[in-house]
């Protein structure tokens, strides 16, 4: 069953983020993940500290986890912590 990864951002650095960029997508289809959408985000009730999200579609909860889990993945993560402020969700 497939689950969703949401995903809230505030950008803090724009060349943290573009190399962030280059090589998340690529960790993500690598396990078979799919961007469904991303934007700005509209607060319809409640607030939000973000600015913008987005939502990744996993084929099932474990790969969701090994892909937030694996070397490719953590190995970026101080460049995702420069380019921007973030929560990630996982549903379902």
């Amino acid at each position: 069953m497939s689950v969703y990864l949401y995903v809230e951002i505030t950008d803090k650095d724009e060349a943290a983020k573009a190399r962030y960029a280059e090589v998340a997508g690529a960790t993500i289809e690598s396990v078979g993940g799919r961007f469904l959408t991303r934007g700005p985000l509209t607060a319809l009730h409640g607030e939000s500290p973000f600015e913008r999200g987005l939502i990744v579609e996993f084929p099932d909860r474990q790969t969701a986890i090994d892909w937030y889990n694996s070397p490719a993945y953590q190995a970026i993560l101080e460049t995702r912590n420069t380019a921007f402020d973030s929560r990630f969700v996982l549903i379902g």
